[in-house]
């Protein structure tokens, strides 16, 4: 009897700790890819754009991380990482473009180029956090496409899903965000105006907290998840050997009397 109480509690800890795993493996394969997480998604607002950077290419350290801009952006204020180096790309435009103050501009910064200063090893992970205003264009999803360059190779992040593919089929996507309706404040439909000096203000001083929201609640979920099951089985294990002393205590009655 002993050994069947035993065999089951060794089943259910195995069962405790595969399931461990393979959650852990779930969130190792989600967060596997350098991606964007943005604080806010509203049409017409500066939102506070943060890339995850999370291994090497294969076992080699990180070294260079080029973020191009996708064409609906003009401009992208990149946020000071001591452990990187940073400068901005600027390209001519083939004909001036106009904003929506009247103004018009012929130059457009391309993209964001972060150096490391040292190799990022392949098993740490960093941030990127870059200011950008986001277009007055509701529904329309934005792609950046990231060179990830290694001491020993490098991974283009550029894919761009075709109409109706699932993005995550794709083996190297290029980070993206989502434009949402314009917030409203004032009951009649109409976003608040923002200065655009009091948002840049904003996004350098208070850019360096933003570690991945998204990719952090999940971690935070995971870990739940695995105290759970690891509590479940620890449970299972100090039931089991009281029910063991139990038995020998029932078995020695008899014969004391």
């Amino acid at each position: 009897m002993h050994t069947s109480i035993l065999r089951r509690s060794l089943a259910a800890a195995a069962a405790t700790g595969g399931a461990a795993a393979l959650l852990l493996a779930a969130a190792g394969g989600a967060a596997a890819h350098v991606g964007v997480t943005p604080d806010k998604t509203s049409a017409n607002s500066y939102a506070l754009l943060t890339f995850a950077v999370p291994h090497g290419c294969d076992e080699s350290g990180t070294t260079r991380v080029a973020i191009t801009l996708p064409a609906e952006l003009n401009d992208a204020q990149p946020t000071v990482n001591p452990n990187w180096t940073v400068e901005k790309v600027t390209e001519q435009l083939p004909e001036p473009k106009k904003l929506a103050d009247g103004t018009s501009i012929t130059k457009r910064t391309s993209q964001i180029v972060y150096t490391a200063k040292a190799p990022l090893e392949h098993q740490l992970r960093d941030t990127l956090i870059l200011s950008a205003k986001l277009p007055d264009a509701a529904g329309t999803t934005l792609y950046f496409p990231t060179l990830q360059t290694c001491e020993t190779g490098q991974t283009d992040w550029s894919e761009i899903p075709a109409d109706g593919q699932d993005p995550h089929s794709l083996k190297a996507p290029a980070p993206s965000v989502t434009v949402t309706e314009a917030a409203s404040t004032d009951g009649h439909g109409a976003a608040p105006a923002a200065s655009h000096s009091t948002e840049q203000a904003s996004a350098v001083t208070g850019g360096g907290a933003d570690d991945g929201g998204a990719e952090a609640r999940s971690w935070a979920g995971l870990a739940a998840g695995v105290g759970g099951l690891v509590l479940g089985g620890t449970a299972l294990v100090r039931s089991t050997a009281r029910a063991r002393k139990t038995t020998s205590r029932s078995a020695a009655e008899p014969a004391a009397k």
